[in-house]
């Protein structure tokens, strides 16, 4: 009777003291709530929770080339992520996440007794999936003060806010699309494809085990620089899931020894494919941002705003272009290096010691590294002591990279001793990019040659020379004498171009065989029919913008034009006459998947489809027997083919254009400097510098199946077609006596 007694004496008491903790937690919940310990997300942050997303680049084959951002993280719906993912997640993270309303009361009460009131350690965690997601997502140690106690009770508060606006299923995807994977992969969008090279709805269950075993701590399991302890939290997240029967005993013991199996990719924006591309669109892409605006009236964030932006690029095609400038480059910079060695001043061509000099003085006041010391407030004298001054660093080699000690100024001379390259290929008939390939090396070479370079194009221009005679009815079988040319020039003196051989001078020939042979004689009469003039009036109309004068010189191809322009043009004779901008972009879409622009090239008629197709028969004869035929002889393509070669003065620059039904393709090769160069046309013609790399892109093209590109041959104009084709014919109807040298001619007869 007594403890009766003193229980109802003091029951307010006990009932108050065993209220009070839930008293104090519902006083500090109702502050926090009221702001008084700081900020805390409203409704609307709720809904509209703040996040940076980056900007994807797809190819035309769904493949990701690469992303812009602040943090390397894109979305994926909850029914793209792989169930093992989920299945992982729930058993080692938060086994009653379907039961509980955010808070978990029965975790919490565990951690209450054995950690607080027991002192036990390891007792284990009680905070919720959506806990996690509210740490995540709002920071509440920089916006709230009041210590540990004050920012659980806010992360309860908005976990709870989270569950009554999102379901359960889209708590679980913003969860693992906003998990920092660390080594540049935010979500698992990008874990998956930087750890395993697959996507999120693709992952294995080990795999999907390691991921949700980082997200105890990143850091910790990392599975790059930790791979044993990552995979012993691996093992214990299959040991949850077979707890949880989400997996056998049976499976548990297969998966429990297979090794981690990474194929880590780093995200980095000098590697990958399409590095020079995606520099090239990151470009243009911050200029479109500046001049579209969001619903909300801001400027689009390229690195933040999560856009998707869907490109003409095939990846495969893009890898087919890479791995023939790898296979042909790394071998001819073999032959550069062997061309050159023992010679003084190399790889500069007749130029002095104080000339090499003054060459890298201005090569040097045009890096980098040079206006960065400038802006410092260095002097010229200073920045050129610390050019000299020897440093650690990498350099490129076709082998690897190097780890060696050198000064920033003989490491630019190294360098000044490779070869580069640029190479674009195009669908003529929809104008859309298909591959572009800018150097060889991203990382050490940035300068793109496909759109900002500008190189002499040699004979490669005279296809638009030859084009003006098929526009006036010319056949390619049309025969002039090759012989001389002589031009008045308007400062009273005169200019005749040189063959580069003897071989035929003098003769008659066809205007098929001097295209395939380069000679200069009958490219002179041409332009001297028709005027400088017309030619430049006609290669605007094909989207060549660069500065060209109209000058007797051009039918030898003096100007300088960019690979992006020439294969453009080039494409205006494989698509009836009708110039069609190269295009690289199809439309971009905001985060949610709303287009916002579609892209449609730009065109013009340039010419008749009559003088397209003679002009793609004057250039078949190139690639037929004259100085393109190592594409048959070599590559072994059987396939019909047009095409030019280029090489210009000192063997600078070496191109050829390849145009096929389905894919124009150019490629130009040079070093950075004009003065480094093969000292043999024999070594330094397009055929041989720049064809090579065409053949080995093309016979990969081919042979992919997956691929659908045309074999057959070029289309014929509609209706009635005036121009003659067949020399034979031709020949007999003008009472010529046919040349039987001119079906084939040696490979390298001229360039």
């Amino acid at each position: 009777m007594e403890q009766k007694e003193v229980f109802r004496k003091y029951r307010k008491y006990i009932w108050l003291a065993a209220a009070s903790p839930l008293l104090v937690i519902f006083l500090v919940m109702s502050l926090i709530a009221l702001g008084l310990f700081g900020d805390v997300p409203d409704i609307e942050d709720i809904e509209n929770p703040r996040s940076n997303l980056a900007s994807e680049i797809i190819s035309s084959d769904a493949k990701l080339l690469g992303t812009y951002f602040v943090e390397n993280r894109s979305q994926v719906d909850y029914n793209r992520l792989s169930p093992y993912l989920i299945k992982a997640l729930v058993a080692t993270e938060d086994e009653r996440f379907y039961d509980h309303p955010g808070i978990d009361g029965q975790a919490l009460s565990r951690v209450l007794v054995k950690t607080v009131i027991l002192f036990q350690k390891n007792s284990g965690g009680g905070s919720t999936i959506t806990q996690q997601l509210a740490k995540m997502l709002f920071d509440t140690r920089e916006g709230l003060w009041g210590g540990i106690v004050v920012r659980k009770m806010a992360e309860w508060m908005i976990a709870v806010k989270l569950e009554r606006h999102y379901t359960k299923e889209e708590i679980l995807a913003m969860y693992l699309n906003k998990f920092d994977f660390i080594n540049g992969a935010v979500g698992v969008k990008m874990a998956s494809s930087v750890y395993f090279n697959t996507s999120a709805d693709s992952l294995k269950i080990e795999q999907a085990a390691t991921l949700v075993g980082m997200a105890k701590n990143p850091a910790l399991f990392n599975p790059i620089k930790r791979p044993d302890t990552t995979m012993h939290r691996r093992n214990v997240v299959l040991g949850q899931m077979m707890k949880n029967d989400l997996i056998t005993e049976k499976q548990f013991d297969s998966l429990k020894v297979l090794p981690l199996g990474i194929s880590f990719k780093s995200v980095d924006h000098n590697q990958g494919l399409a590095t020079y591309f995606r520099e090239s669109l990151r470009t243009f892409m911050l200029d479109w941002c500046k001049h579209h605006l969001k619903p909300d009236g801001k400027k689009y964030d390229l690195y933040r705003d999560g856009l998707k932006i869907y490109t003409t690029i095939d990846s495969r095609m893009q890898r087919y272009a890479e791995e023939a400038v790898t296979e042909h480059l790394s071998k001819l910079q073999g032959e550069f290096f062997e061309h050159w060695k023992g010679k003084p001043n190399a790889p500069f061509f007749n130029m002095k010691e104080e000339e090499v000099a003054k060459l890298m003085r201005v090569s040097m006041k045009r890096s980098d590294r040079y206006r960065n010391l400038k802006e410092a407030g260095l002097s010229d004298t200073e920045i050129e002591v610390d050019f000299k001054k020897k440093i650690k660093m990498k350099v490129f080699s076709w082998k690897g990279e190097i780890d060696t000690l050198i000064s920033p100024l003989d490491s630019m001379r190294y360098y000044k001793f490779f070869l580069q390259t640029g190479m674009m290929s195009m669908d003529p008939n929809t104008g859309y990019v298909k591959a572009w390939v800018g150097g060889i090396n991203y990382k050490h070479f940035k300068y793109d040659h496909v759109k900002m370079g500008r190189r002499q194009v040699g004979s490669t221009f005279k296809p638009f020379v030859y084009a003006l005679a098929m526009q006036e009815g010319y056949s390619p079988c049309y025969r002039v004498p090759n012989i001389p040319v002589t031009f008045n020039l308007e400062d009273g003196s005169t200019w005749s171009p040189s063959n580069a051989d003897s071989d035929h001078n003098g003769e008659m020939v066809s205007l098929k065989f001097a295209l395939a042979n380069s000679i200069n004689y009958v490219s002179a009469w041409v332009i001297k029919q028709f005027r400088p003039q017309a030619v430049v009036d006609l290669v605007k109309k094909m989207g060549i913008t660069s500065q060209i004068d109209a000058v007797p010189s051009i039918c030898l191809g003096t100007p300088d034009v960019s690979v992006f322009e020439m294969v453009g043009a080039n494409s205006t004779f494989v698509n009836k006459g009708v110039w069609t901008e190269p295009t690289y972009i199809t439309r971009i879409e905001d985060k949610n998947g709303n287009v916002i622009q579609e892209f449609s090239p730009n065109t013009n008629e340039a010419m008749d489809e009559n003088t397209a197709y003679a002009t793609i028969n004057l250039m078949e004869g190139v690639v037929q027997g004259g100085t393109g035929s190592r594409v048959r002889n070599r590559f072994k393509i059987v396939y019909p083919v047009a095409g030019k070669t280029g090489t210009t003065q000192n063997n600078s620059d070496g191109w050829f254009m390849g145009l096929t039904p389905d894919l124009v393709s150019g490629v130009w090769t040079g070093c950075e400097d004009r003065s480094a160069h093969f000292r043999s046309t024999y070594l330094g013609q397009g055929a041989n510098t720049a064809l090579p790399i065409w053949g080995l892109y093309m016979q990969r093209v081919y042979k992919d199946s997956t691929i659908k590109i045309s074999r057959g041959g070029f289309e014929r104009p509609r209706g009635e077609f005036k121009i003659e084709l067949d020399c034979k014919k031709f020949d007999a109807d003008n009472d010529y006596k046919h040349n039987e040298y001119e079906e084939g001619v040696d490979e390298g007869s001229g360039w």
